[in-house]
Formats: C-alpha cells, structure tokens, sequence
C-alpha cells in the first residue's frame, strides 16, 4: 500500500460519527443535521430535463477537455459573473467537481523530490486541501485565521523559509467554515508573494453565489486582472455547480485560468480517466447558462440566514457571514463545554447536529484556531432551520443557568 495513505487523518463526519457513538438522541424531537453541508434546495426541473436530454450521448466516451460549448458556457458565465475574458479552449477545463479537481491539481503541481516541498492553506480549512498535499508527498504548512480580523487568514504568520519551499497554496474565497471574503489587497499580497517565491495559486471558490451584501465575493481571476495579471499567470479558479445550482449529485464544475497551467491538468486529467459524462454536460450548460435560478437560490438562503442568525445571535457569538452557506459560531464559555461536548450533548438532548470546530482544523504553535467553534451548515428548509436554531438558543440557556 502507498505509506503516505497512513497520513491522513480520519474525515470530519467520520469523526462526528464516532463522536457521537452510544449516544441515543431525545426521541421527542425530530432529527436535524447543521452538520454537513450539502445542499437541499429543490434542483431546477429544467437542470434535470437537460441531464435526461444528453442521455443519448452514453453511447459515445466523452473528451477529457469537454464538449467546446460547455467550455463556451463555463467561459461566457465568467465573462458576465466577473467580466474576465478567457480562452474556452486553452483557459477553460470541465471538471467532476470541485472537490475532486483540488485533489487532482496538487498530484499535478507538486513536485516531491525538491526538498521541503510545501502546500500553505488557511487554518481552518476544507480537509481535501490536506490530504491532496499529503498523497502528493508534500509536507502542509497551515495558515490560521483571525478572529479578530472577521476571519481573514494571517498570511503575514508564514515564514519566508516556508514560502521559499512552497509549491502550491490553496484559498478559499468565500472560505470554509468562516464566510470571508478576500479583498483585493489581500490577492495584491498572495500574487505578490507568488512572483517572488514562484508558488502556484489554487482559488477555491465553490461558495461564491450565495453571498448577503449587494456586492458579489470578488474572484481570483477577476482580482488578478483588475491588478493587470491578465495572463492568470501561477494562479486557477476552481468552481462548482453543487452550491450555486443545488446539484451536488451532478458532479459537475470547471477551472479556469493559467493557459500552461490547464494544459499540464489536462494531461494528468487524460491519464486519470476523469472525463465528463455527456449528460452531466449537456445538463452543466443548461445550469451555467442560467441565472434566474440562481438568484432565486440566493433569495432562499438570504431570507434563511435572517431569520435563524438573530435567534442564535441572542444567546451565542455568530454573525453573518460574508458569503456560504455556514454559521461559525463561538461555543459560549459560561457552558464549561469544549466545542466536542457542545455537540454531543446538543445531539442527545436536541437531536440536532453541528459540526465541532476542532474537527476543520489542526493545532499550530499549540492552538487549534477551529476549537470552541462550531459550523452550522443551513442548507435545510428555513422552517426546518429556524427549528434548529430554537432548540440551540434553550439548549444553550438551560446549560447558562
């Protein structure tokens, strides 16, 4: 077997799962999940008539690149979410997924046998960013956020020595679990950072449609051009239709960027054998070319966010975040509880799960920056959510007297 599989650490449902091992949750309530976050809005009927319309093409294996209109598709959708003109067929590859191109990318980009080879991610963090390093055989350097700083990463905490062995560093925007949003000076520094130590950038932007303020989240290839880095140079956007269309069971998503960049993942990608089912195509320009559903998508999750964010605000600290679909809150300290115990008893008793902080991140200089922290992931019906929030608020209060 591949050693470095003995690297990774177990995944944070499997640990919830074990968490919450011999609990028997109180059967007078009805189970609620904030723990995963999965989308649950209704897919678009006209997204699944699109998937059933493509059928016909099974009968053919499909390009690793895609069909040249949905990289036209994925292209134009730039083009009006974030004016940024790309090349659909050198700028532009189809991918299963944003999750699974992210682990792809890294087994493409790092090169082992330099010494010291690094990936920098923020702290908390997606825990693919993790494990792509590690089976690439690079060590992870973990960035942490700032509380203090509406959660923005401390990119100012790497050492040069790290930066200096880095290959790859992977962002998130909006992040995960946290909701920011990067600004433009925060990419002026990572683009600069990457000139001077030669770095690939990886922009995980698969929440970047559901956002609460007027201004959508700013994207990396929209700051890099507005910083004059038109060529994209060092730097691929990863985005999905799971979050933005409600379709996670698709699979479906693309990057875009760096032309020698998608060039090389292209290559991996042909050997890797992870081309794209025709119907998953034809259903992806269907999505892509749409908007309204979008919006109404966002409206859902505006309205959700509003109702449920002031009920947990009263007795927690939690605001709104800039954009995503998760609640980050600070486990209150008067409980004596750590964010484990916060959601193991909040299960028994409620029957409703969040996801400890902890479990998204790692201890550096010995602080796990996730710990006293839970993710609440409000992608249920809002009645179903505004439930889950009341039973938190009088979990928390009759733990506080």
């Amino acid at each position: 077997m591949n050693p470095l599989l003995s690297h990774l650490q177990p995944y944070p449902f499997e640990r919830l799962r074990q968490l919450f091992a011999g609990v028997t949750p109180n059967p007078a309530y009805r189970p609620i999940s904030l723990g995963m976050g999965e989308p649950r809005h209704p897919t678009p009927a006209f997204i699944a008539q699109a998937l059933v319309d493509g059928l016909p093409g099974l009968a053919s294996y499909p390009l690793t690149a895609g069909e040249p209109r949905l990289r036209q598709a994925c292209a134009d959708w730039l083009q009006r979410r974030y004016a940024v003109a790309v090349d659909a067929t050198s700028q532009v590859l189809p991918v299963n997924g944003s999750r699974e191109a992210l682990f792809a990318f890294a087994q493409t980009v790092i090169d082992p046998t330099r010494a010291g080879a690094t990936v920098v991610c923020p702290n908390p963090f997606y825990q693919i960013y993790e494990g792509a390093a590690l089976l690439a055989g690079a060590q992870v350097h973990y960035a942490p956020s700032d509380a203090a700083r509406n959660f923005a990463v401390d990119w100012d905490s790497v050492p040069a020595a790290v930066w200096e062995r880095t290959q790859l560093l992977f962002v998130c925007s909006p992040g995960n679990p946290t909701g920011a949003v990067m600004p433009l000076a925060e990419w002026e520094k990572l683009f600069a950072l990457s000139d001077r130590y030669g770095f690939v950038i990886a922009s995980d932007e698969c929440y970047s449609e559901i956002y609460f303020r007027d201004e959508p989240p700013l994207g990396g290839l929209e700051a890099a051009q507005r910083l004059g880095r038109s060529d994209f140079r060092r730097l691929l956007a990863f985005t999905s239709l799971s979050k933005r269309s409600n379709v996670p069971g698709l699979r479906s998503g693309f990057v875009a960027g760096d032309a020698a960049l998608v060039k090389a993942f292209l290559l991996y990608r042909t050997y890797h054998g992870s081309a794209m089912g025709p119907a998953v195509q034809n259903a992806s320009i269907a999505a892509w070319s749409d908007e309204v559903h979008v919006q109404d998508n966002r409206a859902l999750y505006r309205e959700k966010f509003a109702r449920v964010t002031p009920l947990l605000a009263a007795v927690m600290d939690v605001q709104l975040p800039d954009a995503g679909f998760y609640l980050w809150a600070q486990v209150p300290e008067r409980l004596g509880l750590s964010d484990a115990e916060f959601a193991r008893a909040l299960y028994a008793q409620y029957n409703v799960t969040v996801l400890p902080g902890s479990y998204l991140a790692r201890e550096a200089a010995g602080v796990n920056p996730g710990a006293q922290r839970v993710r609440m992931a409000l992608v249920a019906e809002t009645d179903e959510c505004t439930e889950a929030a009341t039973r938190i608020a009088q979990f928390i209060q009759s733990h506080s007297n």
